[in-house]
């Protein structure tokens, strides 16, 4: 009964931030100056019918007051699902069905970096924890140290510099396209799913280490040594199951963290994703887009 509570107490607290946070998106946004309906030209009335649906304006295209804009936002896009169409990017079409689109590619991106990060990481964590104060492990550690620290970017330079330019293993930047599952699809994602891993490939190795480094010094794994247990036998059947239980936690928020970190990487490889879509709507100016990508990426931020 106090899980339950404490989990509901958390997701209130969860969806009241993202309300907050989104509300004063679309305030900041609405206080910008809008273009007038009268630069579409000949589509002027396809705007007009979407501010309109939208409860932005009157039947006429003028404005209506803030207040009755943030209401009727509140009501038929945050409860509603109407985000209206774009008036930048792709004119005329709606925003949440583009959107859609593009989702896939991002969730795998990142959905393969994961499959990739976790283990290794994993597995240079464990081999640092079993082989403390060695040269094994001091060497992991600095490796650590160093993928920790240099931004995601700068992975991502590297990468198409070494392994796309001068080797020429992958593309330069991904295929476009819906065949996610093909070996050409595959293998032009692989340069962005690169550079995604390493930083939390570190992460994962530097956590599994003190975690089973500390488990490892436990006074009922001695036990269990003198007992007659072999260390590899203490390792599998006691330690690595002990050490886990906070690590698998935090994998799984690392696993949507990522998602919301793969903007940059995206623009970099020319991921048709919707964190290149978030850049280019900024860009352009697109507000629909804007505040739906928002909404999306800060929804991802208080879940992980």
């Amino acid at each position: 009964m106090n899980t339950l509570k404490y989990v509901g107490k958390r997701l209130v607290f969860m969806l009241l931030t993202f309300f907050i946070i989104i509300s004063a998106c679309f305030i900041l946004i609405r206080l910008l100056p809008n273009e007038t309906a009268t630069m579409f030209g000949k589509d002027m009335q396809l705007v007009l019918q979407s501010r309109y649906r939208q409860g932005l304006t009157d039947i006429n295209g003028n404005p209506i007051p803030l207040i009755t804009q943030y209401w009727n936002f509140v009501t038929k896009t945050l409860i509603g699902g109407n985000w209206g169409l774009s008036e930048k990017l792709y004119f005329g079409q709606d925003c949440f069905q583009i959107f859609l689109e593009k989702l896939p590619n991002t969730v795998l991106v990142n959905m393969y970096s994961s499959l990739f990060a976790v283990p290794m990481g994993l597995i240079l964590g464990i081999y640092a924890a079993l082989k403390k104060n060695k040269w094994q492990d001091h060497l992991i550690s600095t490796g650590v140290m160093i993928m920790v620290s240099v931004p995601s970017y700068v992975y991502a330079f590297l990468v198409q510099y070494i392994l796309c330019f001068k080797m020429k293993l992958f593309p330069l930047v991904m295929e476009a396209g819906s065949d996610y599952f093909t070996w050409n699809m595959f293998r032009s994602m692989v340069p962005a799913v690169l550079s995604l891993s390493f930083g939390s490939i570190a992460g994962y190795a530097r956590y599994t280490r003190a975690e089973l480094t500390e488990v490892l010094t436990s006074e009922y794994l001695l036990l269990a040594r003198t007992k007659g247990l072999t260390r590899a036998q203490t390792t599998v059947r006691h330690a690595l199951r002990n050490a886990m239980v906070p690590i698998f936690p935090s994998i799984i928020s690392e696993v949507i963290y990522v998602l919301s970190g793969s903007i940059i990487i995206e623009s970099i490889f020319v991921v048709p994703g919707v964190g290149n879509l978030y850049i280019d709507s900024i860009t352009a100016l697109d507000y629909n887009f804007f505040l739906l990508l928002s909404a999306f990426y800060t929804l991802i931020g208080l879940t992980a």
